[in-house]
């Protein structure tokens, strides 16, 4: 019975310490240095990847983006970024922040041009359905309905779908190229897909837009169908990104 007590225990650690080392979900930042946040800024993680958009308050105008690997590493906290195109140099450079929890926040605190920066970020409500996940582009079907699949390399468009927030973004992380981003909101129920557009970095015009389609797991793919913002038919594959995504060529994952 001890020896039994015992096991308990240790299993019951293993879990805490695995549990403490997890950083998935949405968050939205709500302090910075002490100051509340008015605009809008959400942070996605999942499978050891994370993206994050900024918008301002009141009209959602785009005001920047950013994402890459990530490591979480006791109370240190690594990014790599893949895509910053506020500063295309630093990307593949590596940030470092101290981490803590706090209840359901997390703060990150870095040295940043000589001062601290502190940030809060609030985890969002959870939430599962069928698509949530860490997705790549691997395909198209053309005008003829043949589906074509590649093989991301360095130019890649992802898409993360976390807690019932999306963000795709475009880019290439080995000329540093950034071509675009958008995120918001999104629902995936009884094979119907929607997306209410909250930023968008090539026209803050489509902010506030609903759009719906259909998917279907087909396999670890995701078949999205349906008709574009221009109202032209489009049939797309999308694939987990850490199965799908091959690195490219003098590039370090």
């Amino acid at each position: 019975m001890k020896l039994y007590a015992i096991l308990l225990l240790c299993v019951g650690l293993m879990t805490f310490q695995t549990t403490a080392q997890t950083l998935e979900g949405a968050y939205k930042l709500v302090s910075m240095n002490g100051e509340p946040v008015a605009n809008h800024k959400i942070k996605l993680f999942q499978d050891g990847y994370f993206t994050f958009g900024h918008a301002q308050a009141g009209d959602n105008a785009y005001l920047g983006a950013g994402g890459g690997n990530f490591a979480l590493k006791g109370n240190a906290y690594e990014e790599i970024f893949d895509f910053y195109p506020q500063d295309s140099t630093q990307v593949g450079t590596t940030r470092t922040y101290n981490f803590e929890r706090q209840g359901d926040s997390i703060q990150l605190t870095r040295m940043d041009k000589g001062q601290q920066r502190v940030e809060i970020w609030e985890k969002l409500p959870p939430r599962e359905d069928e698509l949530k996940g860490f997705w790549v582009f691997t395909g198209r079907k053309d005008n003829e309905g043949q589906l074509s699949r590649y093989t991301p390399g360095a130019r890649r468009t992802i898409k993360m779908l976390v807690d019932g927030y999306f963000q795709w973004v475009a880019f290439n992380s080995e000329t540093k190229q950034f071509m675009g981003t958008g995120g918001g909101t999104y629902e995936a129920e009884s094979g119907t897909y929607t997306e209410n557009i909250q930023f968008f970095s090539r026209d803050n015009a489509r902010v506030g837009a609903s759009l719906s389609f259909s998917f279907e797991r087909i396999g670890d793919d995701w078949h999205h169908s349906g008709k574009s913002s221009t109202g032209n038919p489009i049939y797309e594959l999308w694939s987990p990104y850490r199965q799908a995504y091959v690195v490219a060529q003098g590039e370090e994952e």
